[in-house]
């Protein structure tokens, strides 16, 4: 039985249809549009990445700078009523407004520096050389009083000899700074040399900015921009005129019950300063230094005649002098207040929380004066209404 021949190759165009008929897919096919739009997610997602990134190392690099333009903008804004004042007094310039505030300022910051460090390095020396005889009469009061010795008067006039050192070298620590601290200088130059800038030329800017918005934005901005300087300048002028009643006074009571004017004049610097600028516990911070001291210079009777006059100060700052200049300039609640010292705090140190009050008070008015609101219904008809069952609709 003859075998059959082997099948003949099929033509190559054959080949050619079916391998193309193979590659080709058995569903529908996939729309052009699709591509792109992958294409397009893709290159929007890579592009706000990198844009991201450049952002985060822009703030990171530029964090510095940025802090420095927020803090000369607050004094800038904190300036703005005084230089509109002398503007419109003497119709001098807005740079020799700013200039004339800027020279004050200089001259009260070399007062306080000559005033402060000289006292913190003569209380220094005072103490060194009048430790021993403090703790012994401490020490021969507690024995009559109590039948018993405090503490060993030797130790304890060492160590306050230790602490007087400390303080000495703490004031020429803070000499030296001032006098060789470049970097803080430089610093400083920066704030007042942007401040001058925003505060000479505000107007123009705010012109400059507001060309750009449309009518109804641009109202919005212009409140927003004067209440800020409402807020900020207020808060800045009624905290130095609280500062100057509080040293001014503390300076009387000191003198007052012996204390010698070196030691007092510093002291109610501090005092003022510190209870004034420091939110909430620097009215504690403020009086407890220089309780402490006239304790230790002239006595126990002295130290509690000056604690007696800080509490009632304090509480005739606390429901007269500050409602009455609040009324005027900012008016914050107390909660939101002592919370936005906290967040500048912990987000930019003392400056944020010296900053911080201000700017609640700009967030408060904002919150206030923008939004709906609805009238509130009286207390008898919230009383006597009852929820309306699911699905029931209420008649008026």
């Amino acid at each position: 039985m003859s075998t059959p021949p082997p099948p003949a190759n099929p033509p190559s165009d054959v080949l050619a249809a079916a391998r193309t008929d193979a590659a080709r897919p058995t569903g529908p096919e996939r729309p052009a549009w699709v591509d792109r739009f992958v294409w397009s997610v893709l290159a929007k997602a890579l592009a706000a990445a990198a844009f991201a990134a450049l952002a985060v190392y822009s703030f990171s690099a530029l964090g510095h700078l940025l802090g420095v333009l927020a803090i000369a903008l607050f004094f800038a804004l904190a300036m703005i009523p005084g230089v509109e004042a002398l503007v419109r007094r003497f119709h001098m310039r807005r740079g020799a407004a700013v200039g004339i505030i800027y020279l004050a300022a200089l001259v009260a910051v070399v007062l306080m520096i000559a005033v402060l460090i000289p006292g913190i390095v003569r209380f220094a020396n005072a103490v060194a050389a009048q430790a021993s005889g403090w703790f012994d009469h401490l020490d021969s009061w507690v024995n009559s009083t109590f039948g018993t010795s405090a503490f060993d008067t030797g130790g304890a006039a060492d160590g306050t000899s230790a602490v007087a050192r400390v303080l000495g070298e703490w004031g020429d620590d803070v000499l030296g700074f001032v006098t060789s601290g470049v970097g803080m200088a430089f610093d400083l130059l920066t704030i007042a040399a942007f401040a001058f800038y925003f505060a000479a030329g505000f107007p123009g800017l705010m012109r400059a900015v507001m060309r750009r918005m449309p009518p109804e934005r641009q109202r919005v901005f212009k409140w927003i921009a004067l209440t800020s300087i409402e807020q900020t300048g207020g808060y800045f002028y009624s905290r130095l005129l609280i500062m100057a009643v509080n040293g001014g006074l503390a300076f009387v009571v000191m003198a007052a019950v012996g204390l010698d004017l070196v030691y007092a004049a510093p002291l109610a610097l501090f005092m003022g300063f510190v209870s004034t600028f420091i939110p909430f516990i620097g009215t504690y911070l403020g009086a407890i230094v220089p309780i402490l001291v006239v304790l230790a210079v002239e006595g126990l009777a002295q130290a509690i005649i000056l604690l007696v006059w800080v509490l009632v100060y304090q509480q005739i700052e606390n429901y007269v002098l500050s409602p009455r200049l609040s009324s005027k300039t900012m008016e914050l609640n107390g909660a939101v207040a002592f919370g936005g010292a906290l967040a500048g705090g912990a987000l930019a140190g003392p400056m944020g929380a010296f900053m911080a009050l201000p700017v609640a008070a700009l967030i408060t008015a904002i919150v206030k004066n923008t939004g709906h609101t609805y009238a509130l219904i009286d207390e008898e008809t919230a009383e006597d209404a009852e929820p309306a069952e699911a699905g029931e609709t209420t008649e008026e």
